[in-house]
């Protein structure tokens, strides 16, 4: 994965360099319109071989939120600014360092909060062998993840599981937290193990340009 290591470093560098006046200009708006805070937010993800590392973001939440790591499409949490950020992708911009550094990769996994990756048992453990990326299948798959997970109560009904899960007596974020759970981190899980499994940089190259233009594409059997 030599090609993929010097792509890395040498487009994140450019991407640095070209779109810094969009990175200071979302800022200044972060100050501006959601005032009292940081304008990055930095959190401890697990990246690769299960190393934890400060992933870095654009602030999307207020400040004196709590709560889980799972968000949907108008959770209070969010702030109007945020979630435009979120819609295009704008938050993800400082992961290009990230990436410059070596900690992230363009393409990968997403980097997970502790708590997911380290259940991760027996071949599922190869996601861990990758560095986490700021794209990849699973998330051009789930690209609009939280706009998705508005929709959790109306996507179980269709499901068919075992478990003795009560969802009316489950709050949206409740049902949100356990779609994520038990559907959406368990395909995630399967796509990424593929994309380690059959390595193609031509097809990091795909995604890049589908992540960037909003398209879809064919990968592992399936329409992402």
């Amino acid at each position: 994965m030599i090609l993929k290591w010097i792509f890395d470093r040498v487009v994140s560098l450019l991407g640095l360099l070209i779109l810094w006046p969009v990175l200071v200009v979302v800022a200044i708006l972060i100050r501006v319109k959601m005032p009292g805070g940081p304008v990055l937010f930095v959190q401890k993800r697990v990246g690769k071989d299960g190393k934890l590392f400060a992933c870095h973001k654009f602030r999307t939440m207020r400040v004196d939120h709590n709560g889980s790591t799972v968000s949907v499409a108008g959770d209070s949490r969010i702030t109007p600014l945020g979630a435009k950020l979120r819609h295009y992708k704008l938050d993800e911009l400082p992961g290009l360092w990230d990436v410059f550094i070596g900690k992230m990769s363009f393409v990968g996994p997403r980097p997970d909060v502790p708590g997911y990756a380290d259940k991760l048992m027996g071949d599922d453990r190869d996601v861990l062998k990758l560095r986490p990326g700021i794209t990849g299948p699973a998330t051009l798959k789930y690209r609009l993840e939280d706009e998705y997970l508005a929709n959790a109560r109306e996507l179980v009904v269709n499901l068919n599981h075992n478990d003795n899960v009560s969802f009316d007596a489950m709050s949206d974020q409740e049902v949100a937290i356990w779609y994520n759970d038990n559907v959406i981190y368990p395909d995630k899980v399967r796509l990424n193990c593929y994309y380690y499994r059959h390595y193609s940089f031509v097809k990091d190259i795909q995604m890049i340009l589908c992540t960037v233009l909003g398209r879809k594409m064919k990968y592992a059997g399936e329409e992402i």
